[in-house]
């Protein structure tokens, strides 16, 4: 196959031009592993990048999707070869290097995880990147020492893909789950991925207090601004957030009280960067700590060339959970 379908983001006079184009394999970058892509997903990053709400892409043109699953076609680097399943999380993938939505990738062998043994490569994309970042962010809550008995927890951002998963990860290791969210009408979904309480994203969107009452001993945080700013001002005492995402902006409007009088803790996640031996371990606890008939309940799938409009809803709030991008 030397041409092959892609989704192609182009910069233009009146802006950047989003199209599904035939492209010819020889134009992909520089790699020592070729993947036959068979399966992406839509993250709030992709969304940005199609609609050009930030500057996201940094390379024209571009093929988007930060995230891919599929089977190696070829390799020259001894620890991969033909009809290995490998996932690919980040790593600039779909900022600097051209991305997942297109029938191949040629990416750095470094860049692969091995597709855990009870997978298959849309499992993997239907948690992608979003679930992959939740999971960081609850081993961050672990290694800090938030524990189940030390109370409730809280997740921002909770209808998601990042919130969708943390709350029904945090459920099934036995976490009581506040799940906070802009869209009530959601209340009953959430509460499907195990959420015990529901609260209305204008709880934490109010002016920020030093310190307001304690109510929760950690979060996830997928929001950023305010909403975290206040969530910090609400966790007992020597508790921690995991921060995650920025949907609300990248601002902190907090103070310093939070940190000083009751010793909490704000725990940056970074996933594009991350080291393999966090990646795997990561994954690992995906197998397990995720219940895959949630995952299926909070999935939805489209096709490569449905992708420009499901980066619009995504940017918009419009999207519940998780979408996979079925590549043909």
């Amino acid at each position: 196959m030397s041409n092959f379908k892609a989704t192609l983001i182009e910069k233009t006079d009146a802006g950047q031009k989003v199209s599904l184009v035939d492209f010819d394999e020889t134009d992909l970058m520089e790699g020592n592993v070729t993947v036959r892509v068979e399966w992406s997903t839509v993250n709030y990053k992709d969304g940005l990048a199609l609609t050009g709400k930030a500057p996201v892409v940094r390379r024209w043109p571009m093929i988007p999707g930060v995230d891919l699953a599929g089977t190696v076609e070829s390799a020259t680097h001894p620890d991969w070869k033909a009809g290995d399943q490998v996932i690919v999380n980040g790593w600039g993938l779909g900022e600097t290097h051209l991305g997942a939505y297109a029938q191949k990738a040629r990416v750095k062998a470094e860049w692969l995880t091995r597709l855990p043994k009870s997978m298959n490569t849309r499992d993997a994309m239907a948690i992608g990147t979003a679930g992959y970042t939740a999971m960081l962010a609850v081993l961050a809550l672990e290694r800090y020492g938030v524990k189940p008995a030390n109370g409730p927890v809280v997740v921002t951002g909770a209808a998601g893909g990042v919130g969708s998963v943390a709350v029904a990860v945090l459920a099934k290791l036995g976490f009581e789950v506040t799940a906070s969210t802009g869209r009530p009408e959601e209340a009953g979904y959430l509460k499907g991925l195990g959420a015990r309480e529901i609260i209305e994203r204008k709880e934490l969107a109010g002016p920020v207090r030093a310190l307001a009452k304690e109510r929760w001993a950690g979060g996830v945080d997928a929001v950023g601004s305010t909403t975290l700013a206040n969530v910090l001002s609400m966790i007992r005492y020597r508790g921690a957030v995991a921060a995650c995402g920025l949907a609300g902006g990248m601002d902190l409007p907090s103070m310093v009280a939070p940190f000083i009088l009751r010793g909490v803790a704000l725990l940056g996640v970074d996933s594009v960067y991350r080291p393999q031996a966090d990646r795997d371990e990561a994954w690992r606890r995906l197998e397990f700590d995720l219940d895959r008939a949630k995952l299926v309940d909070m999935t939805s799938e489209i096709g490569l060339a449905d992708v420009p409009e499901a980066g619009r809803e995504i940017v918009e709030g419009k999207v519940r959970g998780r979408i996979v991008v079925k590549i043909p």
